[in-house]
């Protein structure tokens, strides 16, 4: 009898690993596309509606939310000039699941031209639908 939870707790452990890797790799494909400028390729891992907000911290301004369609968004990707150079490096990934819904806290450092720009945490949530994770929520806190 042991062995068959033991047998079982492995399997549920795979299983659930698995998931998170399929995510992660939502999360991945998402950030080449970023970095590729490709607007395309970060459409094919976002939902139509998805929602962008952006929290930027300030001690001598305060805190600030921002809001940005998803066509403002692309529209700002596909614009950055080829002559800057920029990386969001992503830090760690804590992956957490419960069926159709992920969600994603993923620290990062944001680069301009080999530049520490600011730093902060992305927040994805992500629904699966036919199979296939799409990114419905991002929201960002950006500090210098």
């Amino acid at each position: 009898m042991r062995s068959y939870i033991a047998v079982l707790f492995l399997f549920l452990g795979l299983v659930s690993n698995a998931q998170k890797q399929e995510v992660q790799k939502c999360i991945n494909v998402f950030f080449e596309g970023f970095h590729q400028k490709d607007t395309l390729k970060l459409k094919s891992v976002c939902g139509d509606k998805i929602i962008l907000q952006s929290i930027s911290e300030s001690k001598s301004k305060g805190n600030k939310l921002s809001n940005e369609s998803a066509e403002e968004f692309y529209k700002s990707i596909a614009s950055i000039p080829e002559t800057t150079k920029f990386q969001e490096k992503i830090l760690s990934y804590n992956i957490q699941i419960d069926g159709a819904m992920a969600h994603v806290w993923a620290p990062y450092e944001f680069y301009i031209n080999d530049k520490l720009s600011h730093s902060g945490v992305n927040t994805f949530t992500l629904f699966k639908e036919k199979e296939k994770w799409k990114i419905v929520y991002l929201i960002d806190t950006r500090r210098k």
